[in-house]
């Protein structure tokens, strides 16, 4: 596991979402990162929601949303008959889940209020790294999730080729509102600690791409279509052979006594 040194604190973090750019909080689409962005997320959210389904066995149920952002794929879910919750600390964001998608989006540190056995799924999609409370955070989830409650933990992964390509630029790494980095055997260990068992890893193909766009603009100041399609196509290429090396990847998680 990598993390980022000298964090700002809990109190002082939130003005690094205070970004136009930052458009998973904003849902800006100006710009052809963002238009792509939206495209791909059109996709994906059908993607977890099928996953989610198929994983857990239930075309219903409580799901809770760690990080819900501006609501989209808890909207997806509500279609389809679940029961919802939204935990979502930046204003902004919780502000267009509320009016977007006529949700209620909860402050995170609301996960430590809920009853045990709550839930019969728990998603977190690209959140994970950035919580403070790392191991209390984790700790909590395996109270409120029923037996069978399957969790979903997207984050980057620090060891694809991608990353490997564009070193200290590569913006997955996100600093300083990515609080850690992990690996397929940090996550394993991480969660065993934790008394569960990663039952999959998915790859998330499409990450290769976006993060690769995001991180040509680090690396020259601007953002090389061309440039950032190859080396988005060579990482995936990369990890067709060793899908643990995928530039984004999704670990399904069980309880580890079942």
């Amino acid at each position: 596991m990598r993390f980022t040194q000298n964090i700002p604190d809990q109190e002082q973090i939130g003005r690094y979402y205070k970004s136009e750019a930052y458009v998973s909080h904003t849902d800006t689409k100006e710009g052809l990162v963002n238009r792509i962005y939206h495209f791909i997320r059109k996709i994906t959210i059908r993607q977890k929601r099928n996953m989610l389904v198929s994983e857990t066995g239930k075309s219903k149920g409580s799901i809770l949303d760690i990080g819900c952002g501006t609501g989209a794929f808890l909207h997806e879910m509500q279609k389809t008959g679940w029961n919802v919750v939204g935990l979502e600390p930046d204003d902004t964001a919780a502000s267009i889940a509320r009016d977007k998608h006529n949700l209620n989006p909860q402050n995170p540190q609301a996960l430590f209020g809920f009853e045990a056995s709550t839930f019969d799924a728990i998603t977190m999609w690209h959140v994970l790294e950035h919580v403070h409370t790392l191991d209390a955070y984790v700790g909590q989830l395996k109270k409120v999730m029923k037996d069978d409650c399957l969790l979903f933990v997207a984050v980057p992964n620090y060891t694809s080729k991608d990353a490997e390509h564009y070193g200290t630029a590569w913006a997955a790494y996100d600093v300083p509102r990515h609080l850690y980095h992990f690996s397929p055997k940090s996550m394993k260990a991480l969660m065993e600690r934790h008394g569960f068992s990663i039952s999959k890893i998915k790859p998330m193909w499409y990450d290769a791409v976006y993060v690769s766009m995001l991180s040509e603009k680090y690396l020259v100041g601007k953002g090389r279509l061309l440039h950032a399609l190859i080396n988005g196509f060579r990482s995936n290429i990369a990890a067709l052979f060793a899908e643990k090396k995928c530039s984004s990847l999704i670990y399904v998680v069980r309880k580890q006594d079942l």
